[in-house]
């Protein structure tokens, strides 16, 4: 790719907000890495678009060569504080000069008991809760779907089509996002059941008959031929589907999911790994409809850019014994200092800014579906939106190619957004996204829609 685009009617660099970019994309510095890149890093990994990142603050980045660009990606949804906050840094400063490691597996240090109080304050559910600390949100939902088998000694899990738990094996036997994910690691971990996840554009119907849909398959198809319901350890469910499409389901569905599994002494495992940390204008996406689960799973956006995960669980149903799950790097001391402070800025005023910005962004997307009609649908809460393509709206056939094109588009306007789901675009900038960055996203949006090939 080697496009260059005049944005210099925008706010420039670390100013205002907005994008600048100066040189053909990828610039020459970019070019080059990326070469040295191809020949030692796992090609595994998934790059959209040649964006070599040199610096970053607030929701802005600059490239290598000097290109900035606006950020709605948050490193995927995980800079949520923006990028090196600087309160977030003097606390990595200032424990990384205390201590960098001590392994709260088989020692004690403060911040990692802080931090578990902190969580057990702000958790989803009432009553004491107990923290177990990894390194991402795939350790957090292995721990969860570990513990669940281990406190109800039952051995089968239900989750959902289109779902995105992780790619270490466990998780990825929960997963059910892309068959890329899956393709060439069978056989997966056995006992995953997979039900349909509401999603109520492409339901004819009304949203609660959208969400009782997918509680009656459970009940009439999985619980009748594949599995007994007094075999499932647990159910575990994103509050709003990530990878999948940026789905919000009905209220209805997760209070439904709720009964469904308290009535069968099932646990509700809510995997907020992306939804979670004040993303969605709550600290958690599950406030939303008043549903309170068993355990919840949490990483991303909790750390502002450090490695964490973290499952919090009920402290009855967190009742493993000493050596039955560990990892040495789990809540590292830095790494928890970092969330420590992450937590007072959402608490303080990134929650509520999620919140204000987000409606204002929300509506500006929404706007744009009056102007291009291959906008179906703008959906989200706070600031985790997605806008879903199509070729016609009547039908929703997916607009596919169309998608991809407009994630190109968009960065050779100077701003950063990915895809969800199969025509999906998602917006999930950090949550200091001021009101007039919000403008210049739908701005560019706008361009790019416009720009893009019909079945391209």
């Amino acid at each position: 790719m080697s496009t260059t685009t005049d944005t210099s009617r925008r706010p420039g660099p670390f100013g205002p907000g907005g994008p600048s970019i100066r040189t053909s994309l990828p610039g020459p510095k970019a070019r080059a890495i990326i070469e040295r890149d191809g020949r030692v890093v796992s090609p595994s990994y998934t790059r959209d678009y040649p964006f070599v990142i040199a610096r970053g603050e607030g929701a802005t980045v600059e490239d290598v060569d000097g290109n900035v660009f606006l950020d709605c990606t948050a490193g995927i949804a995980v800079t949520s504080t923006g990028h090196s906050h600087p309160d977030v840094v003097r606390a990595i400063v200032d424990q990384a000069g205390r201590f960098l490691h001590m392994s709260g597996t088989d020692f004690y240090y403060e911040p990692q008991v802080k931090l578990a109080e902190e969580l057990a304050a702000v958790a989803p559910m009432r009553g004491a809760c107990r923290s177990f600390f990894g390194n991402s949100g795939t350790e957090a939902n292995e721990a969860a779907l570990k513990l669940a088998k281990y406190y109800t000694r039952r051995q089968h899990i239900i989750a959902f089509l289109g779902a995105f738990h992780g790619r270490s094996m466990g998780s990825l036997a929960v997963t059910a996002s892309k068959v890329a994910q899956r393709k060439g690691f069978a056989p997966m971990v056995p006992g995953v059941y997979h039900a349909p996840y509401p999603d109520p554009y492409r339901w004819t119907g009304s949203p609660d008959a959208c969400a009782a849909e997918s509680i009656r398959f459970i009940e009439q198809q999985l619980f009748v031929h594949l599995v007994a319901p007094d075999e499932v350890a647990a159910v575990i469910v994103e509050p709003i589907q990530g990878e999948g499409g940026y789905i919000v389901p009905p209220d209805a569905f997760l209070q439904e999911l709720r009964e469904l599994t308290a009535r069968h002494g099932i646990l509700l495992i809510v995997d907020e790994v992306q939804s979670g940390m004040g993303r969605t204008g709550r600290m958690f996406a599950t406030e939303h409809v008043g549903v309170e689960p068993d355990i919840v799973t949490i990483g991303k956006g909790i750390a502002s850019g450090l490695p964490l995960g973290v499952a919090t669980a009920r402290s009855e149903v967190m009742s493993w014994p000493p050596g039955s799950h560990a990892s040495t790097f789990g809540g590292n001391p830095v790494a928890c200092a970092a969330a420590l402070a992450t937590i007072r800025l959402l608490r303080d005023e990134l929650v509520r800014n999620a919140q204000t910005v987000g409606a204002h962004l929300m509506a500006g997307l929404k706007a744009l579906m009056e102007k291009h009609a291959i906008v179906g649908d703008v959906r989200g809460r706070g600031l985790m939106i997605g806008v879903e393509l199509v070729r016609d709206r009547a039908t929703k056939e997916r607009a596919t190619t169309e998608r991809n094109a407009l994630v190109q588009e968009c960065f050779t306007r100077g701003l950063l957004v990915l895809g969800a789901g199969r025509n999906a675009v998602r917006l999930s900038p950090p949550l200091i996204l001021r009101r007039q960055q919000a403008d210049i996203a739908v701005e560019i949006l706008d361009e790019a829609l416009g720009a893009i090939p019909r079945h391209a």
